[in-house]
């Protein structure tokens, strides 16, 4: 299989898989439930070992800014409630968990402008197992900042989902095999627990 983790090396990166974005709107290949799903078992297998988890949300303020000139239709920026920024992962809420991260991002990337890289560089990590939502924004432009910034990767299509097939293939088929390793989530788990 070719896959091996140093635990003490790698943290589990989650993108956007929070109520207002997980839930609010069409999502291929996968359905929300199934993309919650599988990042609870992911989060599980990880939680208290020497990884790291990481959920990264959107908490945008309005103040961000974040509203290019572009072709395709947008709307500006809007603050989200309280409801919308809420973590959808059970370990979010897993008072039990003591590796677990929040870190709120105000771009596509969840490098940009954040503490994520300081973040994983204290705890010694160079393997990021990167998973979320949209595989081709939010999950697409983290791995290229974290391919940048030497990270290896690994992705898990089955753990990410976007808004139209063409986008989550484009990614999954295109750009995360130049970045990384593309994985299943039975394949990860074995991994770790192989890790353990």
């Amino acid at each position: 299989m070719d896959l091996t983790f140093d635990l003490a090396r790698t943290a589990l990166v989650v993108i956007d898989v929070q109520d207002g974005i997980a839930f609010s709107g069409a999502a291929t290949p996968n359905t929300p439930e199934q993309l919650v799903a599988r990042n609870n078992e992911l989060a599980a297998v990880l939680k208290n070992t020497a990884a790291q988890i990481v959920l990264v949300r959107v908490k945008n303020d309005g103040a961000e800014g974040f509203n290019p000139i572009t072709d395709a239709p947008s709307t500006p920026a809007q603050p989200m409630s309280a409801e919308a920024t809420r973590l959808s992962l059970d370990i979010a809420t897993d008072e039990t968990a003591e590796n677990v991260i929040v870190v709120n991002k105000h771009n596509w990337g969840a490098f940009y402008g954040t503490d994520l890289d300081v973040q994983l560089r204290r705890r010694g990590i160079d393997t990021i197992i990167l998973t979320g939502i949209a595989t081709s924004i939010g999950v697409d432009t983290t791995a290229r900042e974290a391919a940048q910034r030497g990270y290896n990767l690994v992705f898990i299509p089955e753990a990410m989902t976007d808004r139209t097939e063409q986008g989550h293939n484009a990614s999954v088929d295109v750009i995360f095999p130049r970045l990384g390793k593309i994985r299943t989530v039975a394949e990860v788990k074995t991994a770790i627990a192989e890790a353990k």
